[in-house]
């Protein structure tokens, strides 16, 4: 069985929207459902068709979630150490192409949000990061070209 490795909070983020689609979603779908099928011909009834595929997707979604909840490994960041780069690490680094220092918090795949600054474990960035040390510098491929990136600080928890 494949582990998903994540920080406690990504999972109660995920536990908390398997929550919200079985309490909420689900019983707005069944309605919906039922709602549509009082209006008669279900093979051209919108309303019956687009409710149901929304019920495939929440359906779908939900099974995903309680697999991945099922599988995850969860890493308290605050309990790891050292000056390398490795999974629940926040990075500082210095956007070389921009000039502007950005951070990101290296993340499991499931919890990733670059808006909220955590990085996937698997994306580009993340793999060229992991076990590095401040004061090295790596390049990543971009879409627009080559990115470079210095490392100018390593820290874990909190």
């Amino acid at each position: 069985m494949q582990k998903y490795p994540m920080t406690a909070s990504g999972l109660t983020q995920l536990e908390d929207e398997i929550r919200t689609l079985k309490a909420t979603e689900r019983p707005a779908i069944i309605r919906a459902i039922a709602e549509a099928r009082t209006h008669g011909d279900l093979s051209e009834n919108a309303e019956y068709h687009a409710a149901r595929e929304r019920q495939s997707f929440v359906e779908g979604r939900i099974a995903e979630l309680e697999e991945v909840i099922g599988a995850a490994e969860v890493i308290d960041p605050a309990t790891l150490s050292g000056d390398s780069i490795k999974f629940g690490a926040k990075v500082e680094l210095f956007d070389e192409e921009s000039e502007k220092e950005v951070s990101y918090q290296i993340v499991g795949v499931y919890e990733a949000d670059i808006k909220a600054a955590r990085l996937s474990i698997t994306s580009p960035l993340a793999k060229a990061l992991i076990g590095k040390k401040v004061g090295d510098t790596v390049s990543v491929p971009a879409p627009g070209g080559d990115r470079t990136y210095e490392i100018l600080k390593i820290t874990f928890g909190g």
